[in-house]
């Protein structure tokens, strides 16, 4: 069984309460990034009885794999409705540590596109480590240094699509938020790339 589907599995055991999925976090060594839960398998156990039974939904809508790492996108209902992104780290075909950032679900937005909705497979595979390099380019200029003098050079004008639920697609209705947001004094702050992963 691959990595992905191991991921797979366990969130849906959010749901479902199936424990068969919890062996594949090794329980010597599974580090949480997610500050509601603590670190190894008893801080997952402890996660999964707060939730009232049946009260979970969980269904991922995509699934990628990058070398040890595998990372989702995922509708979940637990505690209301919210969208996440999951990141998995495996060593020797178990989980050792966890990252995740979750948003409550709102939508659609000004240009009708949901928080999960497109594409959910990769193609073009061979031009993912050049995809890969440009991601980190933009954020590290647009995010991170704030070089919005470079923005056209990174978005494809009216061909870029949004899933940000308060954003219009095209890069007329990024540069609209963006001057929205200054106005009202409103900061995005990115202080350093960490990780870019893709499939």
């Amino acid at each position: 069984m691959s990595n992905k589907q191991k991921v797979v599995e366990l969130l849906k055991a959010i749901e479902t309460g199936a424990t068969e999925a919890v062996g594949y976090i090794n329980p010597n060594k599974y580090i949480q990034h997610n500050l509601g839960a603590a670190d190894g398998l008893a801080g997952f156990g402890a996660l999964l009885k707060a939730l009232p039974p049946g009260s979970a939904k969980v269904n991922t809508v995509r699934a990628f794999e990058d070398g040890n790492y595998v990372f989702t996108h995922t509708d979940y209902n637990f505690f209301g409705p919210k969208i996440g992104f999951d990141i998995f780290s495996f060593e020797d075909g178990k989980i050792v540590e966890h990252w995740d950032n979750l948003q409550e679900t709102t939508g659609p937005n000004p240009s009708g596109h949901t928080m999960t909705d497109g594409p959910t497979t990769s193609t073009e595979l061979d031009k993912t480590e050049t995809n890969k390099a440009l991601a980190h380019s933009f954020v590290n200029d647009i995010l991170v240094n704030g070089r919005m003098e470079k923005l056209t050079g990174y978005i494809d004008g009216d061909n870029y699509t949004q899933h940000n639920p308060q954003i219009a697609d095209g890069l007329s209705g990024l540069g609209e938020a963006l001057e929205y947001m200054a106005s009202q004094g409103i900061a995005m702050k990115y202080s350093a790339v960490h990780k870019v992963l893709g499939r």
